[in-house]
């Protein structure tokens, strides 16, 4: 099928500009080309499938998981995916505004700098278990910076009278500059120094 010329995310955003930095990752993150990103589950069912979804759906499904403070997936949010088409949105115009950026270029350099590239396994060997150094897969790169972003959006939100969608514009800026106080950069270097450790 041949690619409409276009086709801007939320009639405002050109994707075709935005180009992902991290050679690690040019095959996890999708920067296809849509209005709306909406797939209907269409990617739910096959295996892998998911890196074919564009990386702003994928943000908003991750931030669907959002419980209780102590009780992560509770789910208040599961199924309202409206409403977070919406805060992202609004968040994508917050950062537009404040930067003068594509926000999609912030979110995909936001990821490139919360995805950890090395994690821990555990082993049992001979009844002993041992945690071992393990490189991370392009996929569940995204994935953990996408979970890291969602976490730190829902913590940030959590019993405070500001807006979600100033959270989320504020999470993804930090993120998108390396700030080693962003707390998706935090959790990815922490995970990284835990893995050195155990190498």
């Amino acid at each position: 099928m041949a690619e409409t010329k276009n086709l801007l995310l939320f009639r405002k955003w050109d994707l075709s500009d935005v180009v992902v930095k991290d050679p690690g990752l040019k095959t996890a993150i999708s920067l296809r080309k849509q209005i709306l990103p909406y797939t209907y589950g269409r990617s739910a069912l096959k295996r892998f499938n998911k890196a074919d979804v564009n990386i702003v759906e994928r943000l908003i499904n991750k931030s669907m998981h959002f419980g209780k403070k102590y009780a992560k997936n509770t789910g208040r949010m599961t199924g309202k995916k409206t409403k977070l088409l919406n805060t992202v949105k609004t968040a994508f115009d917050i950062i537009a505004l404040k930067t003068g950026q594509n926000p999609v270029e912030v979110l995909v350099r936001a990821i490139e700098f919360s995805a950890p590239t090395e994690d821990t396994t555990r082993i049992v060997y001979g009844g002993t278990t041992y945690h071992v150094s393990v490189d991370v897969a392009p996929l569940r790169r995204v994935d953990l910076a996408l979970k890291f972003i969602a976490d730190a959006v829902k913590d940030a939100t959590f019993s405070n009278p500001k807006p979600i969608e100033e959270h989320m514009a504020e999470q993804l800026m930090l993120a998108a500059s390396n700030d080693p106080n962003a707390p998706s950069v935090k959790k990815r270097h922490e995970l990284e120094r835990i893995a050195q450790a155990s190498r």
